[in-house]
Parts: structure tokens; C-alpha cells; sequence
């Protein structure tokens, strides 16, 4: 049994409605009910949720999955309140017991004292950016990915943690040019890549050692 925990930082807030990240929140929920060996958790930030809960769900999971948009080249402000207030209570209570270093030379190991060593997380953001906003020379991201440009330090965040990611995927153009259906296929592929074939490709290891 696998533990997946997933969490919606699409927040409704202004003229964002949340509701394709609502819909990547829903597709996750039944894409994992629907297979053996999967138990699923998930919160919402836009509903009341529990830090002390929220914690435990960090400790339980084997993968956690983020989804979020990206608002002026940053997180929600709701997502990010839920992680300041979420990694706090984790504070020596299994998400991170200190930066890592000591006082006998402070100057090194920064960012080792996570306590979710083990785990992976994947995320997906979504933009109203064309994916040639990234790749394109020239064009407004300078030749970075999201993964290594704007969402570098959630990135660091999560290696701060303990976690190591799995491979994230970005939906580009969802205001002016959204194809749901086109970009749900996507991701249950990408699922299917992440959880499914690599199950398979490990199960067959196990059984030819």
C-alpha cells in the first residue's frame, strides 16, 4: 500500500476561480481510489483545515502531490500561508527538526535537518504563460524552466524537508487557451508513467533478484 497525500493550492481569491486545480484535485482523488494498492488523503486550502492534522498527514504519506497556479511568479498567498503555519507546527514534530547545522561550525550543512526522508513529492502548477515563455530565446523567462526558475526555491523548500521530487508537470495557457481534456490526458499519463509503470518495472525487479 502506497500513501499519497494531496494538496489544492488553487486558491479562489479575486477573478481565479480555482477551479482547474480544483479539477486536477479531483482527477488525483479518483485516479488513486480507483487502483489497488493506493490509499489517498487530501486537503484544500480554500476549507478549514488543522495544522496538527495537516502534519500528520505529511508523516503518513510516501509521496506528496501539489497542486497550484502561479500567481506573480509566486505561490498563492493562501497556499503559502498553509505552509508557513503547517511547517511550523511540524517543527521537530516530523517535518523538520532544524536547519541542520551545529553550533561548533555553523557554516555548513545548512538545510539537512528535515525529518521526511524517504518520501517524494510531485508538483504541477498552472499558468496563463505559454510554455514558449520558458524555452524560446528571448521570451520573458530567459531559457529557464519553471522547475529551475520561478519555482526553485519551493523546490529547496521541500529538500529542506528531507523529500526528492518526482518529475513535475506544468500546464501552460489556461486562461486564453485552456484544453482541459487535452490536459487531463496529460497528466493521467504522467500518473500512469510515475506510479503505474514504475510499480510494474519494480515488481519485476523483486521477482527476478
Amino acid at each position: 500500500m502506497k500513501n499519497i497525500f494531496v494538496i489544492n493550492g488553487g486558491q479562489v481569491f479575486g477573478h481565479s476561480g480555482g477551479r482547474f486545480n480544483k479539477t486536477l484535485l479531483d482527477a488525483t482523488i479518483n485516479y488513486f481510489e480507483n487502483i489497488p494498492g493506493f490509499e489517498v488523503r487530501y486537503t484544500d486550502i480554500n476549507k478549514p483545515y488543522h495544522p496538527k492534522q495537516e502534519v500528520e498527514n505529511y508523516k503518513w504519506a510516501d509521496v506528496i502531490i501539489y497542486h497550484t497556479p502561479v500567481w506573480w511568479f509566486s505561490l498563492p498567498h493562501g497556499f503559502k500561508q498553509y505552509i508557513d503555519v503547517v511547517f511550523t507546527e511540524g517543527h521537530q514534530n516530523g517535518i523538520y527538526k532544524s536547519d541542520g547545522r551545529s553550533a561548533t561550525n555553523p557554516t555548513i550543512n545548512y538545510g539537512t535537518g528535515g525529518m521526511l526522508h524517504g518520501k517524494q513529492y510531485l508538483l504541477t502548477t498552472s499558468w496563463n504563460a505559454p510554455k514558449e515563455a520558458f524555452t524560446l530565446p528571448g521570451e520573458f523567462f530567459n531559457g529557464r524552466s519553471v522547475d529551475e526558475g520561478v519555482l526553485f526555491g519551493f523546490h529547496r523548500m521541500n529538500a529542506f524537508t528531507g523529500m526528492t521530487p518526482l518529475e513535475s508537470i506544468h500546464f501552460h495557457d489556461v486562461e486564453k487557451n485552456a484544453d482541459i481534456v487535452k490536459d487531463l490526458d496529460r497528466y493521467r499519463q504522467h500518473l500512469d508513467k510515475l506510479f503505474i509503470n514504475n510499480n510494474q518495472h519494480e515488481n519485476l525487479l523483486n521477482r527476478t533478484a
